[in-house]
């Protein structure tokens, strides 16, 4: 029913269509999971149909509240502020993390390195105090 409702059937053309995601792609994504064993024509057709108002909300939101660098468009920088500073879209600060140069990543993980090692330092340093505690007892 809803190859037929979506246009897939070959009538009609992609103007009729009402949802605008390939199922056959939905499908692939929705059976990777091995909790899924078979899909719903029903379930295919509304999955894609909810893909596609929440990424055209998303879309929306992100172009409201962009940064107006470049006019008129939408950014990958306003999708990621999106993602940071909306409750709402939160869950996907993962996804769409910011945006850094090669040179300050890099340079950022040298720093959370050495602080690993300072931490570990102190640790092993905490650690020989309170053996030599033990055996002075």
């Amino acid at each position: 029913m809803a190859a037929r409702l979506s246009g897939a059937g070959g009538c009609g053309g992609a103007e009729n269509r009402l949802v605008s995601l390939p199922l056959s792609r939905i499908r692939v994504i929705m059976k990777s999971s091995p909790e899924v064993s078979s899909i719903n024509q029903d379930a295919l057709f509304l999955t894609a149909k909810a893909t596609e108002l929440f990424v055209q909300y998303l879309a929306t939101y992100s172009y409201k509240h962009g940064s107006g660098k470049e006019p008129r468009s939408l950014t990958y920088s306003d999708l990621s502020r999106t993602a940071e500073e909306s409750e709402t879209f939160q869950f996907l600060a993962d996804i769409l993390p910011k945006k850094i140069l090669a040179s300050k990543y890099l340079k950022m993980l040298e720093r959370e390195k050495a602080k690993r090692e300072e931490q570990e330092e102190e640790e092993e340093d905490d650690e020989e105090d309170s053996e030599e505690e033990d055996t002075e007892s």
